[in-house]
């Protein structure tokens, strides 16, 4: 598995849920994870990755 750089996800997008595409891009955001689940069902993605982003960027130790 490779690893992606999800920086600029969490500057623009803190304390949101973002929907990917496998390819790590950002298809719609919203505060409801329903809610940015169904923006990219109506953009015609099948299956978006559901991601939180954290309000603030903490070490992960795990």
């Amino acid at each position: 598995m490779k690893q992606v750089d999800l920086s600029k996800i969490l500057e623009q997008f803190k304390g949101l849920w973002v929907a990917l595409t496998e390819t790590d891009t950002v298809i719609s955001a919203n505060k409801s994870a329903k809610k940015a689940y169904e923006e990219a069902k109506k953009k015609g993605y099948k299956e978006p990755i559901l991601f939180k982003v954290p309000t603030r960027d903490l070490p992960h130790i795990g």
